[in-house]
């Protein structure tokens, strides 16, 4: 009698990254861990997505040692400087003033964990050109909510899609998971069908 492989687990709280994962996966449990998210001295905005997701991995897979575990992080860079989740409407307002008509950077890593083994892991870096933002723009999206719980302020798969003047990179990861990198990441592990690159 077969047994059934141990189903790959997704160390992710974020709904926007079981909708993306759900487009390569048919089957994935949802387990969180939280980790400490500061950015150590002098550990650039990369590195930084890269620990975190490499970080993330490691905690979920301690309660879950005998499933493959996917994680992954997404940081919004400008100058350097990181644009986490904004604790309240008014830096989300200053957030989204200075990405106003400017260029900024989404790096997003990916780590998958297979059982004894080190994480393996994808970055993806993107650049996004948003247009200049007029205050009743940015007033009218505070009222929707939606920044709140987004890196950097805004959502690229809601109303903040009008404002993109220009992406370089990939769509996915901006959203919070790159699905080529991720795709390659799994096809390596034999966790998805061996496609035509």
């Amino acid at each position: 009698m077969s047994t059934r492989p141990p189903v790959l687990v997704l160390g992710s709280a974020s709904p926007r990254r079981r909708e993306l994962l759900a487009m390569l996966v048919d089957d994935f449990a949802v387990v969180v861990a939280g980790i400490d998210e500061i950015r150590r001295p002098d550990e650039s905005p990369c590195r930084f997505a890269e620990r975190l997701a490499a970080e993330k991995a490691v905690a979920v897979a301690s309660s879950c040692r005998q499933s493959p575990v996917l994680a992954a992080d997404t940081v919004v860079a400008i100058d350097d400087e990181c644009l986490g989740k904004p604790a309240s409407p008014d830096q989300a307002r200053t957030m989204l003033a200075r990405l106003s008509g400017r260029v900024h950077q989404v790096h997003t890593a990916a780590a998958l964990l297979m059982p004894e083994s080190a994480p393996e892991m994808a970055i993806s870096t993107s650049q996004v050109h948003f247009a200049e933002l007029p205050g009743a723009w940015i007033d009218r999206y505070l009222a929707s909510g939606e920044p709140m719980d987004k890196a950097g302020a805004y959502a690229i798969q809601g109303q903040a899609a009008a404002w993109i003047r220009h992406l370089s990179g990939s769509y996915s990861g901006v959203m919070g998971l790159d699905l080529f990198s991720t795709a390659k990441l799994l096809r390596a592990a034999a966790l998805l069908p061996d496609w035509a690159e």
